[in-house]
């Protein structure tokens, strides 16, 4: 794992609430209200049923499980062996035919390059230290005429103001030191690296949150949090 695209730090953090990942009141409640979202995002650009996707970055399998119910053939990556542990575990309570392995993006990439239909990366380049080489990893794992997601946070003040200081400190809806507004990444700095590698933009959208409903939206401020669609080419000929 020295070798991976990795802060330890990070693994063992998000490992540490493996046991409660499944819990929708737990300390991960907001990945489970915001992942309809998601999946409403990702099949507004892209079918799943028959389709080949893999969840890059799958924590315990909120995602996973979705696209997997959605049709698609699902598997999902990450380096945490015990959040792994907590999918897999969950996979079986559920009944799903899911896949998963402990292995980098960059590692899948380089034995399965082209072989995904779908390729989704949410909430974990902004945890990474290269985000750029994992959003050129996912691009090389997705077919010609492929559909790559990716959500993260933006580099703003107004995401300092709501994603840390709101939603980690006064509303306390992730646990604090969950994020580090460094890390956070510009729309403008994840196209560049989509381009990059030859990916063109399909949609963006950002994600809201009413306070006084307690409800997460879709809206076109992508201000905060924002999920990313990028298609590769088909290929020529």
């Amino acid at each position: 794992m020295a070798t991976d695209n990795v802060h330890i730090g990070e693994i063992e953090k998000f490992g540490s609430h493996a046991h409660r990942w499944w819990d929708p009141d737990g300390e991960l409640k907001t990945l489970h209200a915001v992942n309809p979202l998601r999946m409403q995002f990702i099949q507004a650009h892209t079918p799943l049923a028959g389709r080949k996707a893999v969840d890059v970055g799958c924590g315990g399998g909120i995602l996973t499980e979705a696209l997997a119910k959605a049709g698609a053939d699902a598997l999902g990556i990450d380096l945490s062996e015990d959040l792994l542990g907590t999918a897999e575990e969950h996979c079986r309570e559920s009944g799903l035919t899911v896949a998963y392995r402990q292995i980098s993006a960059e590692a899948l990439a380089d034995s399965q390059p082209g072989e995904f239909d779908v390729v989704t990366c949410m909430e974990m380049l902004e945890h990474v230290p290269d985000p750029a080489s994992v959003v050129a990893a996912c691009t090389r794992l997705a077919k010609p005429g492929g559909t790559v997601f990716f959500s993260t946070l933006n580099r703003s003040l107004k995401a300092y103001l709501l994603a840390i200081v709101g939603a980690e400190y006064l509303l306390r809806m992730i646990p604090r030191g969950t994020h580090d507004f460094a890390s956070f990444i510009r729309p403008s700095e994840l196209s560049r690296w989509a381009r990059d590698g030859g990916l063109d933009l399909a949609g963006m959208e950002g994600i809201g949150y009413n306070p006084l409903t307690g409800q997460f939206h879709l809206t076109s401020d992508i201000g905060v949090n924002y999920l990313a669609a990028f298609r590769k080419p088909a290929a020529a000929g």
